[in-house]
Parts: C-alpha cells; sequence; structure tokens
C-alpha cells in the first residue's frame, strides 16, 4: 500500500518533495511501461541516443545554478560542492560516450591467417534490457547519471529508484532527461524507500540492478536476486578506507591531504578516509598534531553563507544521531578521542569533524572496528611499528574501495597497491581522488567486480559474438571426424 513520501531540507526543515512511494501497482505498472519501451529506444541508432544525451548535457550546464542550489537544499551539501558534482555530472556526458565508442562498439576481428579470411568474425554490442538504478543522497545527480547516461547509450530501458532522501535531486534531473527528448516511458521515476526497491527487484522483467549504497543494502539484493543469474546486479559500496602516511612527509602537507581526505563533503563520501596510519617516530607525532590542528580549524557552516564553509550539514539529524553512536562505540572499544564532534546549537544536521587514535588497543577491538562502516567526518589515527606493519594493518579489513600512500618510494607504492586490497589507490594525493577516464570501484566488501566510471559501460550491454559468411561454402565440417 503506498504512503506519503516527503523529502525535507536539512537546512531548515522544509518540505522539496512530497508524494506517495511507489506500491506493488505502481511498480508493475512502471515495470511493463519500460518493457514496452525497451524495443523501440534500442532500435533508435546510436547518434540518435548521442544526440539527446548531449542534450541532457546542455540541460545540465544551462541550470547548473538551479539544480545545484536544489542539491544543497536537499541533501545539505555545501555550495562549492554542489557545483562540482554538477560539473562531474556535465562531464560525465562526453566520458560516457567516449567509453562506449572505446569498449561498447562493434567491431570486426581481423583473421590472423589466410584460410580463416573467407568467415568474419565480428563482436556485437546489445542492451541487458530493463535496468533498475537504486541512487545515493550523497551524490544525487552525478552517481545515478554515471550509470544513467552509460545504461540509455547502450539502448537499456531504466527505472531509477532515488534515495528517498533526494527525490527533489532525482525529479529534476528525470525532467532535464524529457526536456532533452528522451520518451518518458525510456527513464521513469520510481519514488519510495527499501519496500519499493525489493518490489522491483522481484519484477520478472527486470534485466540489471545497479546499487549505489552501503553493505547491508547490497547484501541484501544480492539474497533476493538467489537464484536468478540472469539478473546482473552490480554493486558500488562503501568502505573502511585506509592512508597511510610516511615520516618523509611534511606535516603541514600530511595533514592536509589526510584531512580532506577525511572530511571533504562533511565526510559523506565513500572514498572518504576512515583510518590513517603513522609510524611510531617524533615524525609521526608532529603529523598527526599538525592534522588535528588544521582539523580543528576548519570552518564549520551552512551552505550560502560566508566566509565559505568546508565543514557543512550532514544529509539529516538522523545522520548525526548515527555518528555519534559510531564515535562513543570506538571510544568504549578504547580509542582516545582526540577531537570530539560537537553538534551545532543552530541546526542538529550540523556536526563538527572529529578524530580518534587506537594506538595500543586491543585486538578484538580493532577488529570489531575494521568491520564497521560509517558516513562522517570521524577519523581514527593509529601508530604502527614500521612500514610492512602499516600494509598489513590498512588491508586488514573486509572493504576494500579506496586507499592512499603518502611518501615513500614508487617500489614502496607498488607494494601498496598489491597489498592493500582496493580498487581505488593513490599516492600523494587523497583517497578521494578519483578520474572519470579511469574504472571506478571496491574489491571485497566494497563491491562485486563491476567497476564503474569509465568502466560503467561494460555491465550496461551483453558482448554478442558472430561468425559471419555471405553464402553456405561447400566444406565438409565433419571432414576431421573421418
Amino acid at each position: 500500500m503506498s504512503k506519503a513520501l516527503l523529502s525535507v531540507s536539512p537546512l531548515d526543515g522544509e518540505i522539496l518533495w512530497q508524494g506517495v512511494t511507489a506500491g506493488q501497482a505502481d511498480v508493475r505498472q512502471c515495470m511493463k511501461t519500460a518493457a514496452t519501451a525497451l524495443a523501440d529506444w534500442r532500435s533508435k541508432s546510436i547518434e540518435e541516443r548521442i544526440a539527446i544525451v548531449r542534450r541532457f548535457g546542455a540541460e545540465l550546464t544551462a541550470r547548473r545554478t538551479e539544480i545545484s542550489t536544489l542539491i544543497s537544499r536537499e541533501v545539505g551539501k555545501l555550495a562549492w560542492d554542489a557545483d562540482g558534482e554538477v560539473s562531474a555530472a556535465i562531464a560525465k556526458v562526453e566520458m560516457s560516450i567516449q567509453a562506449r565508442e572505446q569498449r561498447a562498439c562493434d567491431v570486426q576481428i581481423e583473421a590472423s591467417h589466410a584460410s580463416a579470411a573467407m568467415i568474419q568474425r565480428k563482436i556485437r554490442y546489445q542492451p541487458v534490457g530493463v535496468v533498475l538504478v537504486l541512487g545515493p543522497f550523497n551524490f544525487p545527480l552525478h552517481l545515478p547519471g554515471g550509470q544513467i547516461i552509460p545504461a540509455l547509450l547502450a539502448g537499456n530501458a531504466v527505472v531509477f529508484k532515488p534515495s528517498e532522501q533526494a527525490t527533489a535531486v532525482a525529479q529534476w534531473m528525470v525532467e532535464a532527461w524529457y526536456r532533452a527528448g528522451l520518451p518518458p516511458e525510456v527513464l521513469q521515476l520510481l519514488p519510495g524507500e527499501t519496500q519499493t526497491a525489493k518490489l522491483a527487484i522481484d519484477a520478472p522483467e527486470l534485466s540489471a540492478v545497479f546499487l549505489t549504497g552501503g553493505r547491508v543494502a547490497g547484501n541484501a539484493i544480492h539474497r533476493q536476486l538467489a537464484g536468478r543469474p540472469e539478473v546482473l546486479l552490480a554493486l558500488e559500496l562503501g568502505g573502511n578506507n585506509p592512508i597511510v602516511t610516511l615520516d618523509s612527509v611534511d606535516p603541514e602537507v600530511a595533514a592536509r591531504i589526510i584531512s580532506f581526505s577525511a572530511f571533504v563533503s562533511t565526510g559523506q563520501r565513500c572514498t572518504c578516509a576512515r583510518r590513517a596510519f603513522f609510524l611510531q617516530t617524533e615524525a609521526a607525532r608532529h603529523q598527526i598534531d599538525a592534522l588535528v590542528s588544521q582539523t580543528r580549524d576548519l570552518r564549520s557552516g551552512m551552505p550560502f553563507t560566508s566566509p565559505v564553509p568546508q565543514i557543512g550539514p550532514l544529509v539529516s539529524a538522523a545522520a548525526v544521531s548515527g555518528l555519534q553512536q559510531v564515535y562513543k562505540r570506538l571510544v568504549d572499544l578504547g580509542c582516545e578521542p582526540l577531537l570530539s564532534p560537537v553538534v551545532s546549537q543552530t541546526c542538529t544536521s550540523l556536526i563538527g569533524p572529529a578524530i580518534v587514535d587506537a594506538t595500543g588497543i586491543p585486538a578484538d577491538a580493532v577488529r570489531e572496528m575494521n568491520e564497521m562502516e560509517w558516513f562522517g567526518p570521524l577519523l581514527v589515527v593509529q601508530q604502527v611499528h614500521d612500514f610492512k606493519t602499516a600494509l598489513e594493518a590498512a588491508s586488514e579489513t573486509p572493504y576494500g574501495l579506496s586507499a592512499a600512500m603518502l611518501g615513500g618510494t614508487e617500489q614502496m607504492f607498488g607494494q601498496f597497491v598489491d597489498c592493500v586490497g582496493a580498487g581505488v589507490v593513490n599516492w600523494n594525493s587523497p583517497t578521494t581522488g578519483a578520474a572519470g577516464a579511469l574504472p571506478f570501484g571496491g574489491l571485497g566488501a566494497s563491491g562485486n567486480h563491476r567497476p564503474a566510471g569509465f568502466f560503467a559501460i561494460d555491465f550496461c550491454c551483453d558482448p554478442i559474438a558472430s561468425l559471419e559468411q555471405c553464402v553456405p561454402v561447400m566444406v565438409d565440417p565433419w571432414g576431421v571426424a573421418k
């Protein structure tokens, strides 16, 4: 049964979107409509699809202030951060077109010897079918867009179930696609919460599910799809991301990179650093002191205020409460508070960054900490004996999304890449650094071997292999068996 659904601004409580959750009848109609629209959309030429995608990009460009403001209003993202998200969403248009051309363009494979020259070997790419995109709140435009764009380019019909905390942005985006000329049946908005997603996943028309979310949600969908191998599942999940700093790094430089890694977007990026490792040296002590000092000086505030803040609100007061519970649990495990989180007296969604020191806590407490997943401005620092110990400690988590190393040599970084078990591994740059021309995805509990980014087109289509001759030839295929 449908129920009322609201999206409320974490800034001032204003209702930005209101409607009802999609119930069983709504989901059934939506999935049937998508299945019906699929044949016509996939029959469109790639040139027609590209033209619509580019017009969508033009919509984003023409209305970037409008959509970036809405992102800030709905999920609390600071103005400069929201504008950066819009820039990334615009760039995704041409990057996705390029990715399709490089990775999913029909090709003919040349014969390696003369006897095979009569037979043409071709690879064609077909859409997987009806795709369900489950979007997150933290990048409500860019992340679902990074899956919707390649899915549409490949000829799929898309059903989009956004985070219930970002439905206003989702509706704006879908309407921008319609203004760009996309037939409404090809991309449909399905508002709702977890139950709506479950209903859509159970639909017989479903061909693929693309989720950007947490480990719990990914595991639940994986279980729900048990026994349905024909439904492709692409998971982009969270992380417990490490950053390792060596003695050679200037304390102020280390502090800037680590604080940005941990606290950009108020810690609401899946690639944000959660654990920072230092050596047990005097140099490391200076690095940690600089990190705490710089973090304490970060400006917290609301979007659209001056001076421009560096730390903004979380998506909701409930998110603040959840982060406080994680902080308390870490302290209960034996972590020493270096910087305590402070909630704003004027906005219950605004909380300052926190740092705790896990050096010397018991092994069972370390294991529990490494299993945890949190989403907010909270960093754990830990000092270890040497680089080898740092590698081992950084990798001791079921997650494997992002990691970074500061300092060291190219050989040491090679060791780090090999040992840390992450899908995005950076050297002398933040854990949050990612490039549109590269794959983006995690290992272990952070994904299921379906990297997005430039490689998202791979899970949006199926390669079809063909051996072709214009006419049958007079060859006895059984000759070798005589």
